[in-house]
């Protein structure tokens, strides 16, 4: 199975889902796509068929309306991967050792096989200038900065986007089994602002960064670059696609290289800011529990 876009004539589009439609913006100008946004995620190809598409659906426009942005998903699943940063492998041993969950994290880490699990369905997904949530029977909340693959039903890698796997670390952290409710629920994803549809992988020195400001002031920042990241997405892919199907495509999270210190807790208010180099700025506020 071909998991890599194919070489285009075109360099890195950007792909927004917004109330009028589909937009691309290539070469500075926004063109409709004659096509939904599912559509593209089910094409063979689906960079091709983005292309093809092109100023069927009208005129192109000179500036895109940020207040007519959606969430850039549609019927698609997103999954996250975890432990693949040597960062997440120390803080997952740290929180869980007291549940004796720690050993756990640095088999995953070594292993062949990588953690993968469910993350969001669209309508727990938010986008950028949207509020995440922090749960409410949680005490130690963080964003976790990723790398987010788009995946056509087939399998390509065909764009990235930002993405925050909001986490409730001591809930996973009183044992390991609970990382479903410390990982889904509402508002506990981010995606956006857009995609990145481009014909070659990110290179391995591509940056993320990590900023969370406090009533003005920054309270925390840090960087990484995907040099860190362990596993290569193709390989991430493979296992998430080796026994499940996707027809309407998904999204897969790359997992996370910047963790705050353990005294740090996200609280209501704080702005979440997550810039991958290359691909966007996704920005979110903490919703007032």
């Amino acid at each position: 199975m071909q998991r890599e876009e194919s070489r285009s004539r075109l360099g890195p589009m950007k792909l927004f889902r917004t109330r009028s439609g589909v937009l691309v913006e290539d070469a500075g100008l926004f063109h409709p796509v004659n096509l939904s946004w599912d559509d593209v995620f089910r094409a063979d190809d689906p960079r091709r068929a983005i292309e093809a598409a092109m100023g069927a659906a009208g005129p192109s426009r000179a500036a895109l309306d940020e207040s007519e942005l959606l969430p850039p998903i549609g019927h698609q699943e997103v999954w996250a991967a975890g432990v693949t940063y040597y960062r997440s492998r120390a803080a997952r041993m740290e929180e869980s050792r007291a549940a004796g969950g720690g050993d756990f994290y640095a088999l995953v880490y070594e292993a062949e096989r990588p953690e993968l699990f469910f993350k969001a369905s669209a309508h727990r997904v938010v986008g950028s200038g949207q509020a995440v949530r922090i749960r409410r029977d949680a005490r130690w909340n963080v964003p976790e900065a990723e790398l987010v693959l788009a995946l056509s039903a087939a399998g390509r890698i065909f764009g990235y986007t930002v993405g925050n796997d909001m986490s409730s670390r001591d809930i996973e952290g009183e044992n390991p089994l609970y990382l479903p409710q410390a990982k889904v629920y509402d508002g506990s994803c981010a995606l956006g602002p857009g995609l990145i549809v481009s014909s070659m992988p990110l290179d391995k020195d591509t940056a993320i960064s990590l900023r969370i400001g406090r009533r003005g002031q920054e309270v925390f920042q840090g960087e990484t670059t995907l040099a860190q990241l362990r596993r290569t997405p193709a390989s991430l892919v493979e296992y998430l696609y080796r026994e499940a199907s996707f027809p309407d495509g998904a999204f897969l999270m790359t997992g996370t290289g910047i963790i705050p210190p353990s005294e740090f807790t996200l609280q209501a208010g704080d702005e979440i800011r997550i810039d991958i180099a290359g691909v966007g700025r996704l920005i979110n506020t903490v919703a007032d529990r």
